[in-house]
């Protein structure tokens, strides 16, 4: 009987503990409008500080585009201070294309749409997720 007991007490943590861990997330919805083309797909990354430009981020989405827009949605993602980087990959190589002179061939943005010359910046490019899901628009 205390073997049964403690196996009972013991699926129930587990059980409680997994499912306080999902109400814990929340969603982040993008939508990116007036794309340039259909051509290809948008890959859409969500990055911490520590691999915004650095690394593979936290997740990536890559995304059909239809009538020149996108709406995706990263799910279940942890409380703390993020950015998404985004690329439209019109030729499906799936990296960002570069002219000879350095600059891209492919747009691209970040998240709160800073404009600035150069490479994106973390800071100009995080928000928090916290208590609710968080929606965006994205221009590229």
């Amino acid at each position: 009987m205390k073997t049964l007991s403690f196996i009972f007490v013991l699926l129930f943590s587990i059980t409680f503990a997994t499912s306080q861990n999902i109400e814990n997330t929340q969603n982040i919805t993008v939508k990116i409008d007036k794309l340039s083309s259909s051509n290809g797909h948008v890959i859409l990354t969500l990055h911490n500080a520590d691999t915004f430009m650095k690394a593979e981020g936290v997740k990536t989405i890559k995304a059909e585009i239809n009538d020149g827009k996108i709406d995706v949605k990263f799910e279940n993602i942890a409380s703390g201070t993020y950015a998404i980087l985004v690329l439209h990959d019109a030729n499906d190589n799936n990296k960002m294309d570069f002219e000879d002179t350095g600059r891209p061939k492919e747009a691209y943005g970040t998240s709160n749409n800073p404009m600035s010359y150069g490479p994106p910046q973390f800071s100009n490019a995080k928000f928090e997720v916290a208590n609710e899901d968080v929606e965006m628009n994205i221009i590229l």
